[in-house]
């Protein structure tokens, strides 16, 4: 009985190793359909303008690029007389169709969200929880680099 215990285990094994070496030949993620993604845009301040005769400063300011399971997502904050007046996206999950539409649907959405609470506390689009996500860390790495609080 023993014997055939240890056989068991053998056979287990070997079924593993043929299922990871199946895994490492044909990987199941389709994240980088469509080539490489686009580099990001370098994090940090991209410009900083004094006040002028409308009494508003303007700084430009890129967040690091968020890797998420799609793809990269990165954000520039437009920030205004202490305000956030503008959120444009710079790289976000384009690699198929379905990447397009969420990103399409997804980000005028969070940009509206991020505008209105001036900050990264914004929620979730539902259907678009890594897109979200990514957006939110990028947001958040742009206000952190700009030193703004609300």
């Amino acid at each position: 009985m023993r014997a055939g215990h240890l056989r068991r285990n053998s056979i287990v094994l070997g079924a593993t190793t043929a299922v990871l070496g199946l895994l490492f030949l044909y990987p199941t993620s389709t994240n980088r359909v469509g080539g490489p993604a686009a580099p990001a845009a370098s994090a940090g301040i991209v410009t900083t303008a004094p006040a002028g005769r409308g009494g508003r400063a303007t700084t430009v300011v890129n967040g690091e690029s968020a890797l998420t399971r799609y793809g990269p997502v990165q954000v520039q904050v437009t920030i205004s007389s202490s305000r956030i007046s503008a959120v444009k996206t710079l790289a976000s999950p384009s690699s198929g169709d379905r990447d397009r539409a969420i990103s399409a649907f997804a980000l005028p959405i969070l940009q509206r969200e991020a505008v209105t609470a001036q900050s990264a506390t914004i929620d979730t689009v539902s259907g678009a929880t890594f897109t979200s996500d990514g957006y939110r860390r990028s947001l958040q790495s742009a206000l952190d680099t700009a030193h703004f609080t609300k």
